[in-house]
């Protein structure tokens, strides 16, 4: 996403930035009440007093109360299909709605002071206040709404009170600037904490499902990702060749440091539309989606060998060049397997492994080929 003077309010992990947004959706009850009350008192106003400025005003907040009103409703009906990026631009949205609105209700308060008119200014300054209690509710998820709403509210009636000669209205300003300094310190202690909690719940949830060591996805969630799985997809099971020499080697701090390297070259060879998981040790899993019949048992071939080829490649352990090898099992789904259970899928591509193993390593091995023959094994050794 490019950088704009926006992106700093951004968070930077997609998944909390969309629950944030989900929390500003529940402010619809808020938003109708706020919006049906000030419609009211605005027409209210401008009926009794029959002024232009006020009939003008009243249609802006009705404008952009409806306005403010359809896009939570829109976000409600259409957030399951929405994009990151269209998160965000919901926000931004939401943010400049409720700029919008909060400008009307304080044109409304510069009005009324502009009029001296008493019983219009009360009104418009509860119906301010009314909705700087709506929003504070909101302080801890998105400040920076809150704040900039505030500001556009609260401005006009800051400048209607100093331009009046009284100095009660010019104190009532100034009380007013303080409000808003308040808020702003308020909002920034909220909202650190909110995030920092939404941060740990969704990092504890990472740590279920995802490695510690090489942050590759773990066993449970390649075990969930494969019950999932719809279509025709290839299971990929890799064992390292030469890693136990390395950690006696050069201890465990440097086979730790290798499996994570070996995890990024996995990552890689899978993209983003496949998985690699950590099963444990040196046992790793790839699962993919591949075309149906002989191009897809082909692209299965093409990803174990490109893995197998990219985990020979020399590694860099402390400036120190180390070499391993690897060996892969390759299973392709077909209706007969779709139909089994996950243990079987598992057990099917682990002898697909062992085949690889006794062939004498390095090489890619697929469940449907026969044991290898002894000559086989032998010249491999």
């Amino acid at each position: 996403m490019p950088y704009t003077v926006f992106s700093r309010f951004l968070h930077p992990d997609p998944r909390i930035r969309r629950e944030l947004v989900d929390l500003l959706h529940t402010s619809l009850p808020q938003v109708t009440a706020i919006s049906l009350t000030s419609v009211t008192g605005a027409v209210i106003l401008a009926t009794i007093t029959g002024d232009l400025g006020y009939a003008v005003i009243s249609f802006f907040i009705l404008v952009t109360a409806t306005a403010r009103i359809v896009a939570l409703l829109r976000y409600e009906s259409h957030a399951a299909e929405f994009s990151d990026a269209d998160v965000v631009r919901w926000e931004r949205m939401y943010g400049a709605g409720a700029c919008a609105f909060g400008l009307a209700l304080g044109a409304l308060s510069y009005r009324s002071l502009e009029l001296d008119d008493a019983p219009g200014a009360w009104l418009a300054f509860g119906l301010s206040m009314s909705y700087c209690v709506g929003m504070v509710s909101r302080a801890a998820i998105r400040p920076w709404i809150i704040l900039t709403a505030a500001a556009t509210l609260l401005l006009p009636t800051i400048v209607a009170g100093l331009l009046r000669s009284e100095v009660a209205y010019q104190i009532g300003a100034g009380m007013l600037v303080f409000f808003w300094l308040t808020l702003r310190e308020a909002s920034k202690h909220l909202s650190e904490a909110f995030v920092e909690r939404l941060e740990d719940k969704h990092r504890l949830a990472r740590q279920a499902t995802h490695d510690f060591l090489t942050g590759l996805p773990n066993r449970a969630a390649f075990l969930q990702a494969l019950a999932t799985i719809e279509g025709t997809f290839t299971i990929i099971a890799i064992d390292l060749d030469g890693f136990k020499s390395v950690n006696d080697r050069h201890g465990h701090h440097a086979g730790d440091e290798l499996l994570r390297q070996v995890a990024k070259r996995l990552a890689l060879c899978t993209g983003a539309d496949g998985i690699a998981a950590r099963f444990g040790g040196d046992e790793f899993m790839l699962l993919k989606s591949i075309t149906a019949g002989d191009d897809g048992r082909a692209e299965a071939l093409d990803l174990a060998r490109r893995a197998v080829i990219d985990l020979s490649m020399p590694y860099r352990l402390s400036d120190v060049p180390v070499r391993i090898g690897a060996s892969a099992g390759i299973l392709v789904s077909d209706h007969a397997l779709a139909a089994g259970s996950t243990s079987q899928l598992l057990e099917r591509v682990d002898r697909a492994l062992y085949k690889a193993k006794r062939a004498g390593g390095g090489t890619a091995w697929s469940d449907a080929e026969p044991e290898p023959e002894p000559e086989l094994e032998r010249r491999a050794s």
